[in-house]
């Protein structure tokens, strides 16, 4: 008889959704399989071994599957002992040697904690096959998770011989394996007898029936669960779909999840969430990689709100990531009614011309026009509009169409309700960006993406030339005026310097007679 132990490496305290839906899927399948789930992002750093060693020993299992969420550190926040974009920023751009020598300890700090954390998790993996293997010599060890999909080439060089690396959705495989299956066929290699297949993260996901997850069952599996359930202000993952259809140059979800869009059934997800409800959850977070991918969806996404609004659940609140192009005047209005109080925007650009060559597909005219829909339904809380500056020809001229779209956006929502995320694109694998990096020779083939010394950080921390040091000196400026809110402060500055655009000028972008390089890139 399987027993399989999910182990969910240490991470930020976000709700494990993926190691639940896995096990919740692998118990319907197979009810008769044991199961436990094992969360070190509840424990005490100083307590992972022990922990780890006393859950292996109690449970004793067949099979061992680790999820690991979270490897990439090129973001705009804080965290790993520090600001990665500040210290970095700092250390290649400050023209005072002492802030210059703060961003280089800064920055040796964070990739000490860094690879602190690679060793930690390999350790732990290894540490914990090594545990079950007292019990069950061939026990089956499978890794996947977030940053196993992004690295799986990288990290196999590293993981023990005979694990299973898993790329994307783990339900499939795991089915297989539990069966004493041929798994050849799934996403996923096994290190040491052979190498991963070409191209493997860009395969298509298995198409899966999602219903509603068991949370009676979880919770007996999972002694760790009241833990997410403490805190009130906390939001409790709930998926609504997989996949998305976009081709938005430097995003890496769509070759995760596919470009298939599948829609779980609304009648299971006002089921979920009313598990979740009935145990005092008022706030969730849809997971999905855009809540509206594209227009088609719209209707699924009113019948889903219409039916959480039938359900009574009228005190909750609900956030997510949307593609505002993708709204209706109803489905603003089921918005409200149900309890949205924040949503997030991947625009990455206020200029038309830049978003058409980031292959990202959207209209910003429209964008507009649907904020406006969403503000007049009553929509009154918090937006957070993601930008990423110096993207492929950015120009002074870009930068202002940014700013009187980021103005308009303030015009419609109110300046305190529109919050800008400033983020320079961190360069992922198996992403357009990366292919357009490598043609430019900006990046050598067989470079190790997972490498933190400052000369690559430079790189996959997406700032060129010509551009690079003038976003540097204002991030910096920003900083020092105004750290606690550096992204209105670096549209403060940025207006200041160059002017703002007519609006008019960043809706309109004239087809080119030749695009950017970028895209006519294959993927």
């Amino acid at each position: 008889m399987a027993r399989i132990l999910y182990v969910r490496l240490p991470c930020n305290p976000i709700f494990p959704i993926g190691v639940v839906y896995l096990a919740d899927h692998i118990h319907k399948v197979f009810p008769e399989v044991e199961q436990r789930i094992f969360d070190l992002g509840t424990v005490p750093p100083l307590d992972f071994s022990a922990a780890l060693d006393r859950c292996v020993d109690e449970f004793q299992p067949t099979h061992l599957v680790f999820s690991w969420r979270d490897i990439q550190i090129y973001a705009p926040v804080g965290g790993r002992g520090g600001n990665p974009l500040q210290y970095t920023f700092e250390f290649f751009y400050s023209r005072n040697p002492l802030v210059k020598a703060r961003g280089a300890v800064g920055l040796t700090r964070i990739a000490q904690s860094y690879y602190g954390e690679l060793w930690r998790n390999l350790g732990l993996i290894k540490r914990g096959t090594r545990r079950a293997e007292r019990y069950t010599p061939n026990v089956q060890l499978v890794i996947g998770g977030g940053a196993v999909s992004v690295f799986y080439e990288q990290l196999g060089k590293s993981l023990p011989k005979g694990a299973i690396v898993s790329v994307g959705e783990g339900e499939a495989l795991l089915e297989k394996l539990v069966r004493g299956q041929d798994i050849s066929s799934e996403r996923c290699y096994v290190v040491g007898e052979r190498a991963p297949r070409q191209r493997l993260i860009h395969e298509q996901p298995a198409p899966l029936e999602k219903s509603a997850c068991n949370y009676d069952y979880i919770a007996s599996i999972w002694p760790e669960f009241e833990y997410y359930l403490q805190d009130q202000d906390f939001y409790i993952g709930v998926q609504t779909k997989r996949g998305c259809p976009h081709n938005c140059c430097y995003c890496v979800y769509t070759v995760v999840e596919g470009k298939q869009v599948r829609i779980n059934p609304a009648d299971e997800v006002v089921a979920e969430m009313r598990q979740l409800y009935d145990r005092g959850i008022r706030n969730f977070w849809f997971t999905d990689a855009q809540f509206i991918p594209a227009r088609r969806f719209i209707a699924d996404a009113e019948d889903l709100l219409q039916k959480v609004l039938d359900s009574g659940m009228t005190d909750i609140h609900w956030a997510a990531y949307i593609r505002a192009d993708n709204l209706s005047p109803r489905l603003a209005d089921l918005m409200v009614k149900t309890g949205m109080n924040y949503f997030e925007i991947g625009i990455t650009s206020g200029s038309q011309e830049l978003v058409r060559k980031m292959r990202m597909g959207y209209n910003l005219r429209t964008v507009l026009q649907n904020c406006r829909d969403l503000r007049a339904a009553g929509f009154n809380d918090l937006v957070s509009v993601n930008y990423s500056f110096n993207v492929i020809d950015e120009t002074f001229d870009t930068i202002r169409q940014t700013i009187a779209y980021h103005r308009e956006l303030e015009a419609i929502f109110g300046a305190d309700k529109v919050e800008p995320a400033i983020f320079f694109i961190g360069l992922q694998p198996h992403t357009h960006l990366e292919d357009y990096a490598l043609k430019q020779e900006i990046l050598k083939p067989g470079y190790d993406p997972m490498n933190v010394k400052p000369w690559t950080v430079q790189k996959l921390l997406w700032n060129p030339e010509p551009l690079g040091s003038f976003f540097g000196e204002v991030c910096l400026q920003a900083w020092q005026r105004n750290p606690n809110d550096f992204g209105r402060e670096v549209m403060n500055i940025l207006e200041q310097r160059l002017g703002r655009a007519d609006l008019e000028e960043a809706l309109t972008a004239p087809i080119a007679p030749q695009e950017s390089q970028l895209v006519g890139s294959k993927s």
